[in-house]
């Protein structure tokens, strides 16, 4: 169980946290695909505040206790998301998923497009779930270092298998187990969201570029080569590169994927650390080869045929935005029904088209097909069985652990 007591913010992690929101995954709209990692985008106005707070010790560690459910009698559930991250009509007057679990269910969604950032999100509903009250939510999807620290306070409900059928049994094995969630007791992902190696097959000459050693000693890629900077992303994928587990790696290997990606910058190979700004770079071929991220690369290509993505033989990092019950919410039930909906591979299929992200749901690919072929066959999208066991996630992190690490990271960046 986590307990905080009043703390601040160290500089390194305040820094770190900018970085994502001026030129990291923060600084993306939801259609870009991606948020900051780690600690997650903040607010610049809300930084401060933040880190000035301080969090009462929390409840159970087994999670929040159940709450009275009103599912029976009040047929609704409140659902707070993401903008861009639900399907929308081509009219864009509706949302025809949210649409058709009513019509089935006869269960109303309030559906709040009210989530901007993490940290921000969590300082909305932090003050009623430390008091033990209602959020005002019966469904929240968070990043996947947030839903730990909800889970790790006690401030989840434990979620009803036997409501679940669909999630249950369809949850593709790469998001099944994360360290903070074993066997998904609290949660559920709603998205995945992959770090590849992306390259500018103009700029390369036509060469390949598929493993991280090959951006840091290539000769005829130096100077023309970007890592993230996000923290977990470069070195997550720089742990594997030297076969080490992002999931379980001591200090030790960090101070190991630090010193490598050193002696890159030393030798001028790496040409600078980036937010989602290296993708005009390698769209005009300035940079030929880097890590990016997996919805960005998407992007490119519908404009750009010569932008490749290749996935190391080492692996590759993925994160999550997850599903998950507040404590005191009135609607559990509700909640857990409409997650299970969204597990059904034919509204998972139709989530996934429009939203254009790793789908965590097994048994989808024949109903993607018949929206889009070239969605259903597009391992970004869809990870074959291959691509999915390549797929590794970054270790949660204690605080000590995220100010000593983002530290070195940014002595490494220049930041």
């Amino acid at each position: 169980m986590e307990s905080y007591e009043p703390e601040r913010l160290s500089p390194v992690q305040l820094a770190a946290m900018r970085r994502s929101l001026t030129n990291g995954r923060g600084a993306l709209t939801r259609r870009s695909l991606l948020r900051a990692s780690g600690m997650g985008a903040l607010a610049l106005g809300g930084i401060a505040t933040l880190g000035a707070c301080g969090i009462p010790p929390a409840g159970p560690a087994e999670g929040a206790a159940a709450a009275d459910d009103h599912s029976a009698k009040e047929k609704e559930v409140t659902f707070s998301n993401w903008t861009e991250y639900m399907d929308v009509s081509d009219d864009e007057k509706s949302r025809p998923t949210l649409e058709a679990f009513t019509k089935r269910t006869g269960i109303r969604v309030k559906y709040t497009e009210d989530i901007n950032d993490n940290v921000e999100f969590f300082g909305k509903i932090k003050p009623q779930l430390a008091a033990g009250q209602n959020t005002g939510r019966d469904l929240i999807c968070v990043t996947d270092w947030l839903a730990a620290r909800i889970i790790r306070l006690g401030w989840a409900q434990k979620l009803d298998p036997s409501n679940l059928p669909h999630a249950f049994a369809g949850v593709s094995a790469q998001f099944r187990t994360p360290d903070w969630d074993p066997g998904r007791a609290y949660s559920y992902p709603w998205t995945g969201i992959p770090t590849v190696i992306a390259y500018n097959a103009k700029a390369t000459g036509g060469r390949k570029v598929d493993s991280v050693t090959q951006l840091l000693d290539d000769p005829k890629l130096k100077g023309r080569v970007s890592f993230l900077s996000e923290m977990r992303d470069t070195v997550g994928m720089t742990l594997l590169d030297q076969g080490k587990d992002p999931g379980k790696f001591t200090d030790t290997d960090f101070d190991g994927a630090i010193g490598r990606l050193q002696k890159a910058v030393d030798k001028k190979q790496i040409r600078r650390f980036t937010g989602n700004d290296y993708t005009a770079d390698l769209s005009k071929g300035d940079i030929a080869a880097c890590v990016g991220w997996a919805g960005d690369i998407i992007q490119l290509q519908a404009d750009n045929p010569d932008i490749k993505f290749a996935i190391p033989a080492a692996g590759y990092i993925t994160s999550s935005d997850n599903l998950l019950v507040p404590a005191q919410a009135r609607h559990k039930t509700n909640a857990e029904k409409l997650i299970d909906y969204y597990y059904e591979p034919p509204v998972a299929a139709q989530l996934a088209a429009y939203i254009n992200y790793v789908c965590p749901v097994d048994g989808v690919r024949d109903e993607l097909a018949k929206i889009d072929e070239s969605m259903a066959s597009n391992t970004l999208i869809l990870p074959d069985r291959e691509m999915a066991a390549k797929s590794r996630s970054f270790r949660s992190l204690s605080t000590e652990e995220e100010t000593a690490y983002e530290e070195k990271f940014a002595k490494l960046i220049g930041a």
